[in-house]
């Protein structure tokens, strides 16, 4: 955890902030083995180590309330994380498990969402009132749910 901490305190003083999510010290190696960041076969520990044999540890996990794996992002190490695409997820997760629709591509709050086809008409016309837009029989397109 010492090289997490040193790791934070380098970014914080050449980006402007420090990673504010929970780190995990896999000494032993077992998350990133059971997780398929390193091949299950991959033989000692952290130690001796160095960020070139560490180059799969860049994944991204989105872990919902029901403790199931909602999101995986791989990152090469040569390419920075995305947090807005990570933040835009977690609404887009959040929005989609409390409501009955669906974010489409591209999607960020505010914009319209399809209403899940998991719902009937009868059950959308009594939770959309003033209908939908419907370029396809099953592309409902509804304005963002408040709340």
């Amino acid at each position: 955890m010492e090289n997490h901490v040193r790791w934070s305190n380098d970014i914080k003083e050449t980006q402007g902030y420090a990673p504010n999510y929970p780190m995990i010290g896999d000494t032993d190696l077992k998350v990133s083995k059971l997780y398929g960041m390193l091949p299950a076969t991959l033989e000692g520990s952290f130690d001796g180590r160095t960020a070139a044999d560490n180059q799969t540890v860049r994944n991204v996990f989105v872990i919902g309330p029901d403790k199931k794996i909602k999101l995986i992002i791989v990152y090469p190490m040569t390419t920075g994380r995305n947090f807005d695409e990570v933040l835009r997820v977690i609404d887009s997760l959040q929005l989609t498990a409390k409501h009955k629709v669906s974010t489409p591509v591209n999607w960020k709050q505010g914009d319209d969402v399809i209403i899940a086809g998991s719902v009937s008409d009868d059950d959308a016309k009594k939770v959309y009132p003033k209908g939908w837009k419907s370029p396809k029989p099953y592309l409902r397109i509804v304005p963002q749910p408040k709340g």
